[in-house]
């Protein structure tokens, strides 16, 4: 697939956070970039952000969301 270049203004402690992202993970910050507007879908699907596909299935299927809002009652005193 062709490539080409693509100018971005973005503020410097973002990108200095992005590159040391992109090197904790050994890839690049070009990589990043393209590969979060790849995960964007444009089809008229509903898309979910990285964030809350790296959540989804933390909670076990089995347990319900009134039986989480007693465990984080009882933990947190709520």
């Amino acid at each position: 697939m062709e490539k080409t270049k693509l100018t971005l203004r973005i503020e410097k402690p973002i990108i200095e956070s992005a590159k040391d992202y992109a090197q904790l993970h050994q890839t690049t910050l070009s990589r990043l970039v393209a590969e979060f507007l790849r995960s964007l879908k444009t089809s008229g699907e509903t898309s979910h952000s990285p964030i809350l596909e790296s959540l989804s299935g933390i909670l076990p299927a089995d347990v319900s969301l009134e039986e989480h809002r007693a465990y984080l009652e009882d933990k947190y005193g709520r």
